[in-house]
């Protein structure tokens, strides 16, 4: 009996002390959180407002290209090979700055947006130098390519493009305001692109027909 209750005398003693070291911790935590500072921040929510910063300021707008491109036709072609038929794109890009360059792009490719990025890259590499007088041409022309044929006849100013089709893609992007022009030959957007350039190939300046006859601009003028 007398060990039981030593036992029992142990088991209290040890289980004060432990409640003794708890209320101990309990004081010192509560203590250092009275202590520090109210304005202090977690690190992460700073670290947060920071990164969000940073991702608007380095935000930044592309220029813009002086080039404009006009797709003029997208047709599907079919070519007969061994086993069947393998079937494709082709596209018509028209590509010009507006001022006085312009050329004409055709590829083919398995998917619609290859095709018009391929013709892009090949109207880019064809462009031409079209002789502009004021807003028109300096002259009547009249040039064929295939079965095309176009006439270009000079306008004045208020006319704007009296055209159509390819032929009117093709003058708009050149930088030409005003415009008669006549589709004589196959109404192929194609064809009718390609007469076009051809006739803007053939204008001349009047300094190049005054060198020509041994003038000046004010002989020829006159």
């Amino acid at each position: 009996m007398e060990n039981n209750e030593e036992l029992k005398v142990e088991e209290v003693a040890v289980e004060a002390e432990t409640t003794a070291e708890a209320s101990e911790t309990v004081e010192t935590t509560a203590e250092a959180t009275e202590q520090a500072p109210a304005d202090e921040k977690p690190a992460r929510a700073r670290c947060g407002r920071g990164a969000k910063r940073q991702k608007i300021e380095t935000t930044e707008e592309k220029p813009q290209s002086e080039w404009t491109e006009n797709v003029v036709q997208i047709s599907r072609v079919t070519k007969v090979v061994k086993g069947g038929k393998k079937l494709s794109f082709r596209a018509i890009v028209i590509v010009g700055n507006k001022k006085g360059q312009v050329g004409i792009g055709c590829a083919k490719a398995s998917e619609v947006i290859i095709a018009i990025q391929k013709a892009i890259a090949d109207g880019r590499k064809n462009v031409i130098n079209v002789p502009i007088f004021k807003t028109t041409i300096p002259h009547p022309v009249q040039a064929k390519s295939g079965a095309g044929c176009v006439m270009l006849r000079p306008a004045s100013q208020g006319t704007g493009i009296i055209a159509g089709g390819a032929v009117r893609s093709v003058l708009e992007l050149a930088g030409i305001e005003n415009i008669l022009a006549k589709s004589l030959g196959s109404k192929a957007p194609l064809n009718a692109a390609y007469a076009t350039i051809e006739a803007l190939k053939s204008l001349s300046t009047f300094k190049d027909v005054a060198a020509k006859r041994g003038l000046t601009m004010a002989e020829f003028l006159n």
